[in-house]
């Protein structure tokens, strides 16, 4: 795929607050591409930018090749999807949808032509004479979708587009949402606070703090292989050892960390030196856990009791303490049917796991 959106040194500054900070990106034609970012970080103002409604302090903006820094919303390729939908509550289905057109006095046989096949991608064909108050969020989220897709733009930008849905709602429409996109073919770019919806919907995410992107990469490459503890601790959960390195030895790092009361093992692809302090991380569910200890010899094991646990159906969750104090956390699944628990509260066990399934932070 080509590079289709350059955002080269693009800043956005109000007053003396830097929103936006020096930022630099590409994004490939037909990819679905998330901005994800905790409330306050810039996220929305880059995407307000990327839509002509907010002018950049400096950098520039390129589309398809075409410089359109400063250009306003309605001379861009680009259409935006809001967050509260603002669909026209007098309208029907079929009349929200062709609005667009409308107002770009389009001939009406061939607006009747792309409602319909609008209608047939959105799945509202046979509630296209309702009103909103008539539809359930997701069909009003459709209704919308369909809005913003009808003038058929090169880039269609969604800001938190699946908020207002509840929990499984929102599951159901992500896959629907991808389906659409790989049907059209259109670049899609989400602005998210939502971490699973990010790493379900993304062909790529860049992970942003302080008007900084923090990690541009695939899902797997962001959760797997972080940059940095910021995106380590932001993506998903994890466990953190503070420790010195005692060994370096080709691409396998040995950590002796206090708080583990053990020397840890790691594959760390970063230049690393003894005695220096750094962190090993590890996933939960990267961990196993059970009353004896694992007989591999290159796990790395650590002795604790069982502080706290939770049944989530599918998997549980264990609040490990160590020696020391400190609290691990691991997620096992529950493969097998039993009302009973494998282990309980202030249950002696041992946690491990594999060298290759720690992470080696930095900064």
């Amino acid at each position: 795929m080509k590079n289709f959106i350059h955002i080269k040194g693009i800043s956005k500054h109000f007053g003396d607050f830097v929103a936006v900070n020096n930022v630099d990106l590409e994004i490939a034609q037909g990819e679905l591409f998330s901005i994800l970012g905790g409330s306050g970080c810039g996220k929305t103002t880059l995407l307000r930018m990327l839509a002509g409604f907010e002018m950049p302090t400096s950098g520039s903006i390129e589309i398809d090749g075409v410089d359109v820094t400063c250009q306003a919303p309605y001379d861009r390729p680009v259409n935006m999807m809001f967050q509260s939908y603002a669909i026209f509550p007098h309208m029907s289905v079929s009349r929200n949808i062709s609005y667009g057109l409308r107002k770009d006095h389009i001939a009406k046989k061939e607006i009747n032509k792309r409602v319909d096949e609008m209608l047939q991608l959105v799945q509202l064909s046979e509630l296209k004479d309702r009103k909103p108050d008539q539809l359930s969020g997701g069909q009003r989220q459709r209704v919308a979708l369909a809005r913003a897709l009808i003038k058929r733009p090169k880039v269609l930008l969604l800001d938190e587009p699946l908020a207002a849905l509840d929990k499984k709602l929102r599951e159901q429409t992500q896959f629907e949402l991808i389906n659409i996109q790989e049907e059209l073919g259109i670049t899609f770019v989400v602005v998210t606070h939502d971490q699973e919806e990010a790493m379900t919907l993304s062909d790529r995410i860049a992970v942003m703090d302080h008007g900084r992107f923090q990690h541009v990469g695939t899902p797997k490459e962001i959760y797997e292989f972080p940059h940095n503890r910021f995106v380590a601790n932001f993506i998903g959960t994890i466990n953190t050892f503070e420790g010195v390195v005692t060994v370096v030895d080709k691409d396998r790092i040995s950590v002796y960390a206090d708080e583990a009361g053990e020397t840890l093992t790691a594959l760390g692809r970063q230049l690393v030196d003894v005695g220096q302090q750094i962190e090993v991380a590890v996933r939960p569910e990267k961990i196993f856990i059970g009353k004896e200890k694992s007989g591999d010899s290159d796990d790395v094991c650590i002795e604790g009791v069982v502080d706290d646990l939770g049944y989530l159906g599918n998997r549980s969750l264990y609040r490990i303490r160590l020696a020391s104090g400190k609290i691990v956390q691991v997620s096992s699944q529950n493969r097998r049917r039993s009302i009973t628990r494998f282990l309980e509260w202030e249950d002696k066990v041992w946690i491990s796991w594999k060298p290759q399934s720690a992470v080696v932070l930095l900064d």
